[in-house]
């Protein structure tokens, strides 16, 4: 078995959850002002990739356009060209691609990507962040993803960049619907651990004090990053079970 990534850095400094954003003071969320702001404030950074009409991985959090944009619509039925012009509510920032927000970052600080999944077995989004990331080799950047099939083959055509699995103990959420019961409890449960072996594991806060992400951390010895941290209590949650938060409506 490969050894694991060295990522002291990772968990050296809390992640501002999707960048530094204030929605009061136009820093929207994913945004090259909301990147900017986290560098200011030497915290790593943590974005959300989709997939646009021409095959580009674009900055942004949502799978349609409606919530952060004056626009309607699906984020993949628009190229990256046109995205990029698209103003987010209250700034005048558009969806950047990944390049141009790389780039903007410059290795400051570290970088988490989570690669957005529908669970449909679609890798066009993983593939197209790791071929972003080969000209990056030397910057601080790790992937993560809910979707264990996208963390598998993150391990299978890109071993070198460290990947990590992001879970909770329950999905009820709107966009696991479609999954079936003993989907999402082997999700819950790490089941895929011995086909995505990740190099970190991303728990949601509230349910750090589960056998899963305690196991993963004190037995296997994995870092344990927590999401997403808003409110005193949460953060002393963190403090005690995990390695690092990502946080967000407040300055650590």
């Amino acid at each position: 078995m490969a050894a694991r990534p060295d990522l002291g850095w990772l968990v050296a400094r809390p992640i501002a959850h999707r960048g530094l954003h204030d929605l009061t003071a136009g820093v929207i969320e994913n945004s090259a002002s909301a990147a900017e702001a986290a560098i200011a404030g030497n915290f790593g950074i943590e974005c959300d990739v989709q997939l646009s009409a021409d095959g580009q991985a674009v900055v942004f959090h949502d799978f349609v356009l409606d919530r952060l944009t004056g626009e309607k619509g699906r984020v993949i039925e628009r190229k990256a060209a046109e995205l990029a012009e698209i103003s987010l509510k209250g700034s005048s920032d558009g969806i950047p691609t990944l390049p141009a927000f790389l780039d903007l970052i410059g290795g400051r600080v570290p970088l988490v990507i989570e690669i957005k999944s529908r669970f449909d077995g679609d890798l066009a989004l993983t593939r197209r962040t790791v071929e972003v990331l080969a000209g990056y080799k030397s910057h601080p950047i790790v992937i993560k993803s809910f979707d264990p099939e996208i963390v598998t083959a993150l391990r299978e055509i890109a071993p070198e960049i460290p990947r990590g699995i992001v879970a909770m103990n329950a999905y009820d959420y709107g966009d696991y619907e479609r999954l079936s019961p003993e989907r999402k409890h082997a999700l819950a449960n790490l089941l895929h651990f011995t086909e995505s072996r990740p190099d970190f594991i991303s728990w949601k806060v509230a349910d750090l004090d589960s056998a899963a992400p305690y196991l993963c951390r004190n037995a296997v010895g994995l870092p344990l990053m927590s999401w997403t941290v808003r409110t005193p209590e949460e953060r002393e949650k963190a403090e005690t079970f995990a390695d690092q938060m990502v946080f967000e409506g407040f300055r650590p």
